[in-house]
């Protein structure tokens, strides 16, 4: 999916709604787990619950590949189910170097054609080109999060007062451009978030942290809105984990719809 394709799935369905799919076996429904597949059944009646709700989908890699072989199948099936016009991001946060990089990116883009990837940029340019080297897909570089360790490295400051994850932001923008890369940027932070869109002005951002993690979507959108919306903001744990009995989809359908009727509001203010 290119950018221009993904904004017309913001226009048309006024969401710009992520939701990952960070499917856990101990937190689905328990009448799921006899099914030959419960990872994929589940993830099967989210997906049918809320597409016409989201623009995007974002396995969380760690929850498949736990499993071994039988997760990554369930990986498969599931990117193979998720509708055509909604994009797939592989949530898989790579960063490696030469061929190691350009194997991960066969893997995500080839294998199980993801639209997308997210990466870890901090081995520097050669971890990250591989990914950019294929056409019509996105790599999304780790920009600012929002975890407790953020502080450990990304906010260091050099001895002009610059912190790190800004020298990486320069660095990173120059080696794609606002067609095949997007941001990672914690909905926690939201001065971070404004900070972030000063210094990147047309890519998007992916922006984790609003609902159960507790971010503020109207923040997000005020610090990160950019002329073609520029935000796909994800919600896991408060739209999937929303039920636990068989209604399980349905209530996931209300969360997502609360956030979507947000969304649209917010589009509609910002007459996108």
């Amino acid at each position: 999916m290119n950018r221009s394709e993904l904004i017309e799935q913001i226009r048309a369905k006024q969401s710009f709604l992520c939701v990952g799919l960070d499917t856990d076996l101990t937190k689905i429904p328990k009448h799921l787990l006899d099914l030959e597949d419960p990872i994929f059944e589940f993830n099967k009646a989210i997906i049918d619950a809320t597409k016409d709700l989201c623009v995007a989908y974002k396995p969380n890699i760690a929850f498949y590949e736990c499993y071994g072989p039988k997760g990554w199948e369930s990986l498969k099936k599931t990117i193979d189910y998720i509708p055509s016009n909604i994009l797939t991001i592989a949530d898989a946060k790579r960063g490696d170097i030469g061929n190691t990089s350009t194997y991960y990116a066969q893997t995500f883009f080839e294998y199980l054609n993801c639209d997308a990837v997210t990466v870890a940029p901090y081995m520097g340019e050669d971890s990250v080109r591989p990914f950019l080297a294929f056409p019509h897909k996105w790599t999304i570089v780790l920009a600012l999060t929002s975890n407790q360790g953020a502080h450990d490295f990304q906010m260091t400051l050099d001895s002009n007062g610059e912190a790190l994850y800004k020298k990486v932001l320069r660095k990173t923008m120059s080696w794609g451009n606002s067609e095949n890369t997007m941001f990672v940027v914690g909905a926690t932070r939201a001065e971070g978030i404004a900070e972030v869109r000063s210094l990147v002005p047309d890519h998007f951002f992916l922006v984790p942290g609003v609902g159960a993690q507790g971010g503020s979507l109207q923040d997000v959108a005020h610090y990160g809105w950019n002329d073609d919306c520029g935000l796909l903001v994800n919600s896991s744990r408060g739209i999937i984990y929303a039920g636990n009995e068989l209604d399980f989809a349905a209530k996931a359908r209300l969360e997502a719809q609360k956030i979507q009727l947000e969304m649209q509001a917010i589009l509609v203010e910002k007459h996108f």
